[in-house]
């Protein structure tokens, strides 16, 4: 967990009724295909120096942003583009092709993990205005997430990123959460159920990965969470279909930013 810094002014006590706000990170408070594209394509090359990429976004790697969940998958797609398609995969035969371009390629998942943050770090030391610009916050969500305070509501962020560079893009803007948990904490099920332990107020859940909020919903431990799908992230045009009447709000950008006793 990285917490909040020390040395700036402890934010007030919630109220026990209020909720604490989980958000999801990429594709909820900031866009950062750009960034994706970028350090996936460097970090594939250093993997394997004959490949071939295009420097801007491929519309197959765009298209399978939803269905990604962790970093190394950007890093494996962007190797083999090909490979994937440029027709929406079903969650099963998109597990199967990351299963077989794994195989493929020799590769772990652990090793491109280690070669996506080594290339992020990087790009951090050498230029980190150039890498910072790479992303961007979604329309009013700094300015939400400063309001947040006045509601006595803290909130969090739980991410599949890693943690350092998450905590770098949100101090750029001036935010700090109460905390911040990326990959290295465990699945985002396993850091909510700690947070329920942890913590007196309830739990809202932000997410743009429509798969997540269901294997939240269906994990034992996590049924008391309140999850939201948010409108603008990174979804398929199918993920907004079918929502349970029970358990996975749909959170329209309006909804968000207006008082949390507004939202559904």
């Amino acid at each position: 967990m990285v917490s909040a810094s020390a040395s700036a002014t402890p934010a007030p006590s919630p109220a026990l009724s209020a909720p604490l706000l989980v958000f999801d990170f990429d594709g909820v408070l900031v866009d950062g295909m750009a960034e994706y594209w970028w350090s996936a394509r460097r970090a594939a090359l250093c993997l394997d120096p004959s490949l071939e990429l295009p420097e801007q976004a491929p519309a197959v790697f765009v298209r399978l942003r939803p269905q990604i969940h962790k970093g190394w998958e950007m890093v494996l797609i962007a190797s083999g583009l090909d490979h994937f398609g440029l027709e929406p995969l079903a969650p099963a035969e998109y597990e199967r092709r990351l299963q077989a371009a794994l195989a493929l390629r020799g590769w772990s998942p652990l090793e491109l993990q280690q070669a996506l943050e080594k290339v992020r770090s990087e790009a951090i030391a050498s230029d980190v205005d150039a890498w910072l610009g790479r992303h961007r916050f979604f329309p009013g969500v700094q300015e939400r997430l400063r309001t947040l305070a006045d509601e006595g509501v803290s909130w969090v962020v739980l991410t599949t990123k890693g943690g350092a560079f998450a905590e770098r893009l949100l101090a750029s803007a001036g935010l700090q959460p109460l905390a911040l948990y990326g990959h290295e904490q465990g699945s985002k099920p396993e850091v909510l159920l700690r947070l329920l332990r942890e913590q007196p107020q309830p739990l809202w859940f932000l997410e743009d990965r429509r798969p997540t909020l269901e294997l939240v919903r269906a994990t034992p431990g996590l049924e008391s969470v309140r999850c939201f799908l948010v409108a603008w992230g990174y979804l398929a045009a199918s993920d907004a279909e079918g929502l349970p009447e029970r358990g996975i709000h749909w959170l329209e950008h309006d909804r968000f930013l207006a008082p949390l006793a507004q939202w559904p």
